[in-house]
């Protein structure tokens, strides 16, 4: 069966997106990079179809959620806090697909080949997990093959320093976690240089990266410019 790889969104008008980048650059501009960021993570899941099956998870229910994301099949996070959310979609695509990946849309820098090396990790009967490392101590990609109980996500302290850890640690007696490259996600302004030289990095970035990229130099120019020099 084919894997499955969702991609959690945020719908703008009907959920607050990026809040704590609004912080640094104001509502429209995260609003707006949010819409770039999800577009370029959307065209890379697409490109690696028909060997992954992308979803939108979508966190907001409703047809004008559903209208909101079009391309992929959706469905939706669920209720309660961010723990409880990763077990509902989780589960729902492990049981029908096997093995899937979860990913958010905050670090558009990914590649194919980084979901590919994780789907390799997968595919090794020693690793029934693999996560992706974020720069922040958190992680911009999990993906398993069996089973996990709801308490190993809802354990974990979200959004801190040692998210990543915490995780891997609730998961120890389930079995190992393999990993991939970590990225950085974007959650703050202080966030945008990291992605700018990521972005300029790939060595064949798709078109919708390339737009994102080129926001980074007119829209969030001046932010860019105040972190540079901090």
């Amino acid at each position: 069966m084919t894997p499955a790889l969702a991609i959690f969104v945020k719908t703008p008008d009907l959920s607050p997106v990026k809040t704590r980048l609004a912080a640094g650059i104001g509502a429209p501009a995260a609003r707006r990079f949010h819409q770039l960021a999800a577009a370029a993570t959307a065209e890379v899941a697409r490109a690696c179809e028909p060997w992954l099956t992308p979803y939108w998870a979508i966190a907001e229910v409703g047809p004008a959620a559903m209208a909101a994301w079009p391309g992929f099949a959706s469905l939706h996070q669920g209720e309660g806090n961010l723990g409880e959310r990763l077990h509902t979609v989780y589960a729902d695509l492990q049981a029908r697909h096997g093995s899937v990946l979860l990913i958010g849309a905050d670090a558009p820098q990914l590649t194919s080949a980084l979901l590919q090396q994780a789907l390799t990790v997968l595919g090794d009967p020693r690793t029934p997990f693999v996560i992706g490392d974020a720069s922040d101590g958190g992680f911009w990609l999990f993906g398993g093959r069996a089973a996990i109980p709801r308490e190993v996500w809802t354990r974990v302290r979200y959004s801190q320093a040692q998210t990543a850890a915490e995780l891997q640690q609730h998961l120890a007696s389930h079995g190992a976690v393999g990993s991939v490259g970590g990225l950085t996600d974007v959650d703050n302004a202080e966030d945008l240089p990291a992605l700018r030289d990521a972005l300029d990095r790939l060595s064949h970035p798709l078109p919708a990266q390339q737009a994102l990229r080129q926001w980074l130099d007119t829209v969030g120019a001046s932010t860019c410019s105040v972190e540079r020099e901090a």
